[in-house]
């Protein structure tokens, strides 16, 4: 098992380095970068100051920045350097664990993701509880009940949440449940006085806060989770095997648990690892909506407003949890199918 954990440890490197080359790249050649912005931002001050404006001729474009001035921000964000240099001297950064500093917010990137996480840790991992916890039971059931009412109307609902993105639900839950029926708050993590609040008054206003962003979450995991579950539980329940132990006298249930029910869920476990890093990144459009403060709002935030140290920060953590998220699912399913073996 050592030799297989370093063998895929030693690929995530090489995968690492793709994506974020790839993304570098792109960081430092699409328009209106941090030197950008602050020239756009002169040039307006200039014109809402009223005064004449003193522009600079560029090579390109008219400039309220003299080339110096142009010059000396390239310098500080690293913008001078040819691509690859500016890679290894970013990449060479990250092995030392720094992440830089946000041209937002003036802080370190790391101090601003750490603030994010908790956010994100909690929903991820609230929501993949949550998913496996009703998906496998739901799946399992419909596998029983397979073409009688319960099947039906549950597929109904099941398809339906398929059928619509996250973000389209967290807006219905926003405008019906949330605004029109006030049955939920608007959005946030947490009131505005959760810090007056007892300690159970304030598991239970985060509790309260979670329910619509939960739903939201969960959606389209919950759909493909369930049908996973349901197909391949069929599939096993018609193989021969299972036929054979019913014939010499097991009973259904017995055939069901004992023998189809493990082989059916390992599909389930392939999807562990990355269900837990895709939730933890978090979905910056149901985040949006609800006014959720985590890490998904970070990074469309920080794109939006060409921030690109935090951007390469939160691709970091995605991306490693990403990676590991895959190793972590080749251990899950070998914990439910006893034929795999790490050699």
């Amino acid at each position: 098992m050592a030799s297989y954990l370093i063998r895929r440890l030693l690929l995530v490197i090489p995968t690492f380095l793709g994506i974020t080359l790839l993304v570098f790249t792109i960081t430092r050649f699409v328009p209106g970068g941090p030197v950008d912005k602050i020239i756009t931002e002169a040039r307006q001050l200039n014109q809402s100051s009223g005064t004449a404006t003193n522009v600079y001729q560029s090579e390109n474009s008219d400039s309220p920045l003299s080339p110096e001035q142009i010059q000396e921000l390239k310098e500080f964000y690293g913008f001078d350097k040819p691509v690859l240099i500016s890679y290894v001297q970013w990449l060479g950064k990250i092995l030392q664990l720094d992440l830089g500093t946000s041209t937002r917010y003036y802080d370190p990137v790391w101090e601003t993701i750490k603030g994010k996480m908790p956010v994100s840790i909690y929903y991820g991992t609230l929501s993949t509880i949550l998913v496996y916890l009703v998906c496998i039971p739901l799946g399992v059931l419909k596998a029983i009940k397979h073409k009688t009412f319960i099947d039906n109307s549950s597929s109904v609902l099941v398809l339906v949440g398929y059928a619509l993105p996250g973000f389209i639900v967290a807006i219905i839950l926003f405008v019906w449940p949330a605004a029109h029926w006030d049955l939920f708050p608007l959005g946030g993590f947490v009131s505005n006085n959760f810090d007056d609040l007892a300690f159970m008054d304030q598991v239970w206003d985060i509790i309260y806060h979670s329910v619509l962003p939960m739903i939201a979450y969960m959606i389209g995991s919950f759909a493909t989770m369930t049908f996973l579950m349901k197909n391949t539980l069929m599939d096993n329940l018609s193989a021969d095997y299972v036929r054979t132990a019913i014939a010499k006298g097991l009973s259904f249930k017995g055939a069901v648990f004992k023998h189809a029910f493990r082989n059916s869920i390992i599909p389930l476990a392939t999807h562990f690892g990355n269900n837990i890093s895709m939730f933890l990144a978090g979905s910056f459009l149901i985040e949006k909506v609800f006014n959720i403060d985590g890490l998904g709002l970070l990074g469309f935030e920080s794109l939006v407003e060409r921030d690109y140290p935090v951007v390469l920060g939160v691709l970091v953590i995605t991306t490693v949890l990403g990676l590991l998220g895959n190793i972590l699912s080749d251990f899950c399913v070998a914990l439910v199918d006893p034929r795999v073996k790490f050699e």
